[in-house]
């Protein structure tokens, strides 16, 4: 993926992207949900089960999936985010 800045900062498309590259299979029925709803990057990383159901995942496996996948992406976001600390400290 060419996604090379911060999942909190994506867009409508590079979620869009992210998905078809993540999960394929659930691209369908998620293609109009993340139109319909405008999921940012921002949005995708706050997402839980529940909303999941509402965007029209309803199966449980699938469901937790994507949840994995989140996780990961948010992991990476806090990695992120403490790297720019650690090097704003020793930078000044």
């Amino acid at each position: 993926m060419g996604l090379s800045k911060r999942a909190s900062s994506w867009s409508v498309e590079e979620v869009l992207e992210w998905v078809q590259e993540q999960h394929p299979n659930h691209m369908n029925l998620l293609h109009k949900a993340i139109i319909k709803h405008a999921v940012s990057g921002r949005a995708l990383l706050r997402l839980k089960e529940h909303h999941l159901e509402l965007l029209g995942v309803e199966d449980e496996e699938q469901q937790q999936e994507i949840l994995q996948d989140l996780l990961l992406l948010r992991v990476q976001e806090e990695i992120d985010e403490l790297s720019d600390i650690c090097s704003e400290c020793y930078s000044s």
